[in-house]
């Protein structure tokens, strides 16, 4: 279940997304980049990164993870419940003054960044079953982390993301350059400070959601090349490329053969993908 924070923390966090395995087989879930990183939070059960044979690599209850250049597997095991705090784009470095690069590829234990509030978070959430009250308790942590005065490079950082948004990724670093007035080297920069993504990472993760919300939508009488053609590829064999560069799978598979838990969040279905092709979440690709 995806549900949007209160009003107040929309500059920084994109929604909350609440994930439930009532099973007792190992579940295995795919995440790939959608251009922000988060906050994962395990109530109940085990997030395994990686398994080999009976030996199981655990995550930490609550983890930190920054921008992803490539998909990550990731198992529930058991009976588990699930918490992911999507950050926007830049809220991350906003909303903690921690700058983004600093996390790319990276996963960092909660308490790392929070410290003894973490404990109390955690304790909270683990003590309330209702959804609502959860969500309170959520949106009174990150209201009291929100950061106290502006940073410098929030106008720009803001209006560029909007101009890439508005052209569906398709953009260059000489459009940002001619649009913002800046030099390439300073928008390089501000980028990878708030995002942890240079602007053409970026555009190009912006350019493949807007392929994949075209997908969602398709009517009978649209087929994938249709859809590659108004997502700005060139063809439909530069679509397939750059799709299983950043998912592992094709559109088709991504249709038919994935449990869709958010845009960029699937369930693996079994005998679908073979189950040998595991990656660490940990490692760098």
């Amino acid at each position: 279940m995806q549900i949007a924070p209160t009003k107040e923390l929309s500059p920084y966090i994109k929604h909350y997304l609440f994930l439930e395995n009532e099973g007792t087989l190992l579940q295995k879930l795919r995440l790939f980049s959608d251009g922000n990183t988060g906050i994962v939070i395990t109530i109940r059960g085990n997030f395994i990164s990686n398994t080999y044979g009976t030996k199981t690599l655990n995550y930490p209850n609550s983890f930190l993870y920054g921008q992803i250049s490539t998909f990550k597997d990731l198992y529930l095991a058991e009976k588990t419940s699930i918490i992911i705090v999507v950050f926007q784009p830049y809220g991350f470095n906003h909303l903690l003054g921690i700058p983004a690069n600093e996390i790319r590829e990276g996963i960092i234990a909660t308490e790392d960044i929070f410290g003894n509030k973490h404990s109390l978070l955690y304790e909270k959430l683990s003590e309330r079953s209702c959804l609502k009250t959860k969500i309170q308790i959520l949106n009174a942590f990150f209201i009291d982390q929100a950061a106290k005065k502006l940073l410098s490079n929030q106008n720009l950082i803001h209006s560029t993301l909007n101009y890439i948004l508005k052209n569906k990724g398709a953009i260059t670093v000489n459009h940002l350059v001619k649009y913002t007035g800046y030099s390439e080297r300073h928008i390089e920069r501000i980028f990878n400070e708030c995002i942890g993504l240079n602007p053409k990472k970026f555009g190009n993760i912006v350019k493949l959601h807007f392929f994949l919300n075209l997908l969602k939508y398709k009517s009978s009488q649209n087929n994938i090349t249709d859809l590659c053609y108004e997502a700005g590829y060139a063809d439909q064999s530069h679509l397939i490329k750059e799709f299983k560069k950043y998912t592992g799978i094709t559109p088709t598979q991504y249709l038919n053969k994935t449990n869709r838990l958010a845009i960029n969040f699937m369930e693996i279905r079994s005998g679908e993908i073979p189950m040998s092709d595991l990656y660490n979440l940990q490692k760098n690709p």
